[in-house]
Formats: structure tokens, sequence, C-alpha cells
């Protein structure tokens, strides 16, 4: 059997080494169009923070581990797919044959339509190398200025407060994580931010991005400077830049970061019969429209329980989870995935917050509310039926666990949901005597 994986992500490699186990005899590539050694994107921020090296992000650290699977390493990029064929074309020309493939292919930074966005001093932080060009630009006292506060925006401006830059934050919505947090969450992580230094501006656009040295230099020794590279304020080029905002102010950047979002990388299966919605539409066995051509990580769609809707979910455990099913099915073994986790935790600056489910509630459902800024304390809960569907906290950093069980074990609270609502501090209370009731209640059921 020849298996293809396109993608040397978590996913990919994680879908590599299970099949790897259970098919020692077959033929596996695994395509990747990065020069490094497969490495995972969510350690980069703590290489910038200077934690680890570019060797720590790598998602295997043994030498020669790849080569002592049998697997190859390959790099390149997917143009196109022959399902008929069964064949990969990739972006050198050259095609590969398969019998199961994996599409495990991630997803890249959005670009919005802002112009400037091409200037040197415009990065995205998602790459390896983006890493290395936000590190040679964000130093101490620096002026960054970073598009978009969402999870991922989030995470990146943590890095960056890391590095003692002056830092101010442009979100478009009208709260920071609007993905995430609802408005009283949202505001009160703003809140915290500012207080700890970064400039956050929330319901805002950034309009245009300008070199600052972009007119005409003046005298002699402007022109001396602008030949040689440099701008009026002897600085290399690409270094200052105008950032002009949609609320009127013009604020002077060094390095401006865009993390406005993430989209999956399917375009190259825009000719092929195999469906995309969002991503890459799966199955419970993570086995796209096409028998044998199967998807996971954050390319992929697919069926969440608790919601009862196919999703994408960009988080790493997710892509874990789908990486294994998808293997386990590629080998004959048979699997078939739980759900997808829609759970993110979330440490901005030290404040911690959560977001579980349908965390925005659901038509006709009931909510309750506890907030107490003073302590820095905020819970949501949403609930359908006797159910909790869903939730936000910040600062409730005991009950992450009793959070997610309740939401993703679909627990019945019965008579609990009505102390919820009175008094939602006592999750840990309603999980133990509704799920200890659920299992006994299951144990005892008839066959």
């Amino acid at each position: 059997m020849n298996h293809v994986i396109l993608g040397a992500g978590p996913a990919g490699v994680i879908a590599a080494e299970t099949i790897r186990k259970h098919a020692p005899n077959d033929r596996i590539t695994l395509v990747g169009d990065e020069p490094e050694a497969p490495y995972s994107r969510m350690a980069i921020p703590y290489l910038l923070i200077g934690n680890i090296q570019e060797e720590g992000t790598h998602l295997r650290h043994t030498a020669g581990h790849f080569d002592s699977l049998c697997i190859e390493l390959k790099r390149g990029r997917a143009k196109g797919i022959d399902t008929g064929r069964k064949q990969v074309h990739l972006d050198d020309g050259t095609s590969l044959p398969y019998d199961k493939l994996l599409i495990a292919t991630g997803s890249s930074p959005m670009h919005p339509p802002i112009p400037g966005m091409d200037l040197p001093g415009v990065q995205t932080c998602w790459t390896l190398a983006d890493a290395r060009a936000i590190a040679q630009r964000a130093g101490k006292g620096a002026k960054v200025l970073q598009m978009g506060a969402g999870f991922i925006g989030c995470i990146i401006m943590e890095a960056l407060a890391a590095r003692g830059v002056e830092l101010t934050v442009v979100e478009m919505g009208d709260r920071m994580v609007p993905r995430m947090m609802g408005p009283t969450a949202g505001g009160m992580i703003k809140d915290w931010c500012e207080k700890k230094g970064v400039r956050v501006f929330t319901g805002t656009r950034v309009e245009a991005i300008e070199a600052a040295g972009a007119a005409e230099p003046a005298g002699l020794l402007g022109k001396i400077a602008s030949a040689v590279g440099l701008g009026s304020g002897g600085k290399a080029e690409g270094g200052a830049m105008k950032v002009k905002l949609s609320n009127g102010q013009s604020l002077e950047a060094d390095l401006v970061i865009s993390a406005t979002g993430v989209r999956p990388n399917i375009g190259f299966l825009k000719d092929s019969p195999i469906k995309c919605l969002q991503g890459v539409l799966t199955d419970e066995h993570m086995q796209t429209t096409i028998p044998g051509v199967y998807a996971a990580g954050d390319c992929a769609e697919a069926f969440d329980v608790t919601s009862g809707k196919t999703i994408v979910s960009a988080i790493q455990p997710n892509a874990a989870d789908q990486a294994y099913i998808a293997a386990m099915n590629m080998v004959g073994k048979g699997a078939t995935l739980k759900g997808v986790t829609q759970i993110n935790v979330l440490d901005t600056l030290g404040l911690i917050s959560t977001s579980f489910g349908d965390w925005q509630g659901v038509p006709g459902g009931e909510h309750v509310e506890l907030t107490d800024r003073a302590a820095g304390k905020h819970l949501s809960l949403q609930f359908k039926g006797d159910v909790m569907v869903g939730c936000n906290s910040i600062g409730w950093t005991d009950h992450v666990g009793v959070m997610r069980g309740l939401v993703e074990g679909q627990v019945k609270l019965g008579e609990w949901k009505q102390t919820l609502l009175k008094d939602p501090t006592m999750l840990m209370e309603a999980y133990l005597a509704s799920a200890q009731g659920q299992s006994q209640r299951a144990l005892v059921a008839p066959k």
C-alpha cells in the first residue's frame, strides 16, 4: 500500500507515524512545502520570547527519526489531485501516485486588502521564516502595531510584549477575541491588556500603511540617505512606517504584524471532485467524499456532536485526534471520530480565559452571567434544555475541566440546571451529582 500525506505539520506527522506502527511494510511519503524539518507553529511564540531555540519547535528531536521509520520526507506543494488516476500533482511538475491519500495541508494567514501590505516592515507570524524576520525588527523599545486580537493574535501579542516592544493592537471587532468571547469577557481582556501597557483599539480598522519616508527627500543629505536605503530618521529601508486607522489617528511603527485570521489551504482542490465547504468535508472516519482520500487538521471540516454541525476547528488537539482516526482507517483498522473539541484556553498576559462549545448560546436557550470585575472574574453559562451547551470564563481556572466535561459530555443536569441559573459557581457540585447519576443510569439501562 502506498500512502501519500500532504502536509508535514502535527497532523501529517502523527498520521505517518500511526500508519507505520500498524502497517510496517507500507510506503509512506510525507510532503511539506517548507525547507525546515517538520515543526509546530504553536511553538513560534516561545521562540520569539526566547524560551526555546529553533530546534525546540521541531515536532521530533531524534536525529534521523523519519529515516528510521522509513518515512520519506519530500519538499513540494500540491497544485492538484487526479482522483481518477490516484495522483497528486506537485508545483515542481512531478506527480505522486497513491493508494490512500491524506490531505493535512493546514491553513495560511489571510491578507486583508489594505494599501501597503507589501511593505518590507509588514509581517505575518506563521512560519519560522516569519519568526526570524520579526526577531530582527521587534527589539526592545521598537514600535510594533499588530492587526487582529483573535485567539492567535493574543498568543502573538504575549510574545511581543515579552520582547519589550511598544505595542499597539488594532481589532476590527467590538471587543478582543470576538470569536471566542462575549462582550463582557472581551472587554475585560482589553482592560487587562491596557493595564499591562498594551494600547488597544477595538472597533477600528487599519486603512493604509505607508513608508514614513515616502515623500521625495529634500536636499543633498536627504538624497544621499535615500540612495543608500536610509530614511530621514536614519533607519534601514523598510523601517519606520505610518499606519492610518479608521478612527482618524496615524501611528508610527517599526513593524506591523498581520494576525487577522487564517483560512484552510484547500485552493488546489477547486477542480477536483473532493467536496469542500469551509474546509474539506469529512465523515466520522475522516474520509472525504472520495473513497480512499482523507483529511485532518486545520483544513478538515468534521462533524461536531455537541453542536450538530460540521466545523473547522483549527487547534492542535483536534488535528492530532483527526490524524489518528484518518490513519487508522487508511490502514483498514477502523476508527470513528467522537467529535470536534470546541475548546479554547487562552493566557493573555497572565489572564486566563476559556471558551467551550456554543458559548454564544442557542435559539430558545437560557443563560446566566456572573461578573466580578474587581476580582477579574467572569462566568457565562449557556443552556439548551437541561444541558449546558457552552460557556465563557475569565479567572475560573479551577473549573476548566468541569466546564469541558459538562459541555462535551452533554450531561443532563436535571434539577441542577436551576441551581446553576441561581448560582453558576456551583459547577463542580452540579457536575459530580449529574455526571455520576448519568453514569449509574447507563449501567442499569436495559440492553
